[in-house]
Formats: structure tokens, C-alpha cells, sequence
């Protein structure tokens, strides 16, 4: 049984073969195409199709586009997808596929929700039902993107679940599925029109590019990066985002849960309602380079239990609360090289979390310069909570307004093995203030 559950973890034949040192097979050096098989010779031309309002393969300029060329190019196996310029007006995600990339034409390709809509629910549904009755459809077509809430009558919780409208008589939908919790009228059900722009769940080696998505914040309702952002993943493995701008969302701008190998390269996310970037709960291998995370609530979040991260050669600046925040069991992770600017409280936060087994330990913050953080009580590190063995090296804290009671590292009483080292710190009321002597 132990060498069953072994076998299970390493997951591929080659991981298991290299793990237990077993002989390997030659190198490919010519390969051919072969049915199955994930390794291909480097073609000199792929699959690719072309949307945009005008003289594209697909004319369009909404969400029904962009998606029937994915799935397109999905269907055949995988390929690109490229956007031409102009503006691509949605009402829904684009849901991406596995091996598709989408690629725009920079900022001239602006994906954009459209104005957002709520309306009361007015006959209750049931949690196996698969359709709602709204008091206004006025603001609702087929093919919408929705997100329902209520408040549960078991555990005064609230229900958030994300659904399509996929049929209509009157004031009365059809939901692509079932309701999985009941939504009843005396417990404040609702349905509004709230969607990601571009969404992935259990996809992988998908890729978008050179595009500018924009959430229409001023226009649409709140929703946080656990369900939708600009850019939502989930569960989904070795997607790749470059020189995506994330903007105006009211929410997050890039935000993906239990996704695996990302890598986000010279990305802007920018003015979000919550947070620039969002690796969310239990996300492994994060590679973060390059990026401009600013005027968001927090610039780069880690959520729960992301580890094996690096956060490498970005900007964090003018964001309301933190630049950087490290928390639950968020652990073994590099945050490296980065300017994280006038924070509204901390530069680089690890949070107070719900015990030793839940804190951010064996971070190592390395090479940053972090300036001018927080208000006159701000500081530019903070470290709650019994967060061990983080190691503070080789960074930069300026503050240059004032020493005020400003703090460059403040250490709380519960922590340990906390080493900072060869570390620059000037400007401010108390360099390094340690809650744990005395």
C-alpha cells in the first residue's frame, strides 16, 4: 500500500522513473508526430484564426466571437486565437480551452464588461431547480453571464453561485445548471449580471497575451476574486499570461484558485477594486515576473497555502492598503528584487494568521526596496503573528516624508527565527522595532 500511495503522488511514469533513479530513455532528437504523444516537432506554422469587427475569419466584436474561435481552435486540437483591434464588448467569460492562445493587439484590443444589472428574485427556487423568476428582466439576454446570492437559512452565511441564462419565457430563465442551494425570496435572493472576461477551469497549457481587459468597475457590482476577476482560473495547470493589462474591475484584476506552474510575465493590473494579482488557495509554482501591480487594494496577495512562489522584478505602487500581503500557510516562497512604493499601511505584510501551523514561515524578502509605506504609523514590514524562519536580506527601506513613528521592520512578539540581514534602512522613527524583547 505505502508504494501505491507513492506512485500516486509522483503522478507520470517519467517523475517516478527519475524519483527511484531508474534507467532513462535516449533524448528525442527528431521527432515525429505521433497520436498521443506530447512531443512534436517545432512546426513552422500552426492552426490560427483571426476575430475582430471587421476583415477577420470571425467578424465580431463581443464574447460569442472571441469564444466560438476558441472553441474552434480547441476543437482542432489547439492553436492560436488572435484578436484584431477595436473594442470587444462582453456580457459573458470567454471560457478558454486547453492548448488555445489568445493573443491580442496590445492596448489597441480592449475586452470590456458591459454596464452590470441586479434585479430581486421573485418565486423561490429550490437547490435541485434550474431556473429563477426575476422581478426585472429588462437588463438580461440569453447567453448572460449571472452570479445569484442569497442568504442561507441554515447558517446566515451568504450563497454565491455563477450561472448562464440559457432559455427565457417572460421574466422566467433557464440556468445552464442547477442551483446546488436554495434561493428564496425571504432570504434576499438576487440575480445580477456579473462575469469574468476571460475564465478557465480544469484547462491547461493555455496562454493569453498582448490584450487589455477592462472590468467596467464604475458600472458593474462588486464580486471578489474568488469567483471572477478579469482574468479567473480555476484548477487549472501551466497557463501562461503576458503583457495582459488588467484594469478596472470591480473585484480582482488577475485572480486564480488550485492552478499550478502560472507564470505571469510584464503584466499591468491596475485600479481594481481588491486585488491586483491573486494567487489563490492551494496554488503551487507561481512564477510572477516583470509585472506592474498599482492603485488596486492590495497589489499582489498571496491567499492560502501558496507556496514554492517567485515574485521577481516588479512594481507594486499607490496601492490602498499593501503592496505585498503573505499569509495563511502561504509558505517556501521568493519575493525578490521588486519596488513596492507608497503602500496606504505596509509595504510587505505577513499576516496574523490562526495559529503555527497557518503562518507564513520560511519566506525569504530579498533585494526589494520598499518606500514611503503607510501613514505615520506605517511601516514598510510587518510581521504578525507566529510566523517563523523568514529571512529579510539585502533589501531597501526608505522613508522620505518624515520619521514621524515610522517603523522600517516591526517584528511581533510571537514570532521566531526571524534574520534580517545586510539590510539598508533609513528615514524612519525606529529602523527595527522587535515586539519580542521584553
Amino acid at each position: 500500500m505505502a508504494c501505491m500511495k507513492r506512485r500516486v503522488f509522483l503522478g507520470t511514469p517519467a517523475l517516478l522513473a527519475q524519483a527511484e533513479n531508474l534507467p532513462q530513455p535516449p533524448p528525442v532528437t527528431t521527432p515525429r508526430a505521433t497520436s498521443g504523444d506530447s512531443i512534436e516537432p517545432r512546426w513552422e506554422q500552426g492552426l490560427s484564426i483571426t476575430v475582430g469587427p471587421e476583415k477577420a475569419d470571425l467578424v465580431g466584436a463581443d464574447h460569442r466571437a472571441v469564444q466560438a474561435g476558441v472553441d474552434y481552435v480547441a476543437g482542432l486540437g489547439g492553436g492560436t486565437v488572435r484578436l484584431l483591434p477595436g473594442v470587444f464588448r462582453f456580457r459573458n467569460a470567454v471560457q478558454l480551452r486547453s492548448g488555445v492562445r489568445v493573443a491580442g493587439s496590445g492596448l489597441d484590443t480592449v475586452c470590456v464588461n458591459e454596464p452590470g444589472f441586479k434585479t430581486a428574485l421573485v418565486q423561490n427556487s429550490d437547490w435541485y431547480d434550474q431556473e429563477i423568476t426575476v422581478q426585472d428582466a429588462s437588463g438580461f439576454a440569453i447567453g448572460d453571464g449571472i452570479v445569484l446570492r442569497t442568504r442561507n437559512p441554515h447558517n446566515g452565511g451568504e450563497d454565491i453561485f455563477r450561472r448562464t441564462l440559457v432559455a427565457r419565457s417572460g421574466n422566467r430563465f433557464k440556468l445552464n445548471q442547477m442551483l446546488q442551494e436554495n434561493y428564496w425570496i425571504k432570504e434576499g435572493a438576487s440575480a445580477s449580471r456579473v462575469h469574468s472576461l476571460f475564465e478557465g477551469y480544469r484547462i491547461a497549457d493555455a496562454v493569453v497575451e498582448n490584450i487589455c481587459l477592462d472590468g467596467n468597475r464604475a458600472n458593474t457590482e462588486f464580486l471578489n476574486g474568488n469567483y471572477v476577476g478579469c482574468i479567473f482560473l480555476r484548477e487549472s495547470n501551466r497557463i501562461r499570461m503576458r503583457q495582459v493589462t488588467a484594469r478596472n474591475f470591480n473585484g480582482d484584476g488577475i485572480s486564480y484558485q488550485v492552478c499550478h506552474d502560472v507564470r505571469v510575465e510584464d503584466c499591468t493590473s491596475h485600479n481594481n477594486a481588491n486585488y491586483g494579482l491573486h494567487p489563490g488557495s492551494g496554488s503551487q509554482r507561481t512564477v510572477v515576473t516583470g509585472c506592474r501591480l498599482d492603485t488596486n487594494d492590495i497589489g499582489f496577495f498571496f491567499c492560502w497555502g501558496v507556496k514554492w512562489a517567485l515574485v521577481e522584478r516588479n512594481t507594486m505602487a499607490d496601492n490602498r492598503r499593501f503592496g505585498v500581503s503573505i499569509g495563511h500557510n502561504d509558505t517556501d516562497n521568493v519575493v525578490r528584487n521588486n519596488e513596492v512604493l507608497r503602500s496606504g499601511k505596509f509595504g510587505i505584510y505577513l499576516r496574523q494568521e490562526h495559529g503555527h501551523s497557518f503562518a507564513p514561515s520560511r519566506n525569504r524578502i530579498e533585494g526589494n526596496r520598499v518606500v514611503d509605506s503607510g501613514n505615520e504609523n506605517g511601516a514598510a514590514v510587518e510581521i504578525e503573528g507566529p510566523t517563523e524562519h523568514v529571512s529579510l536580506q539585502s533589501n531597501v527601506l526608505l522613508e522620505t516624508r518624515g520619521a514621524a513613528s515610522r517603523v522600517g521592520v516591526r517584528i511581533g512578539k510571537e514570532a521566531k527565527a526571524i534574520t534580517l540581514a545586510e539590510n539598508r534602512i533609513e528615514g524612519f522613527s525606529t529602523p527595527v522595532a522587535d515586539l519580542r524583547k521584553g
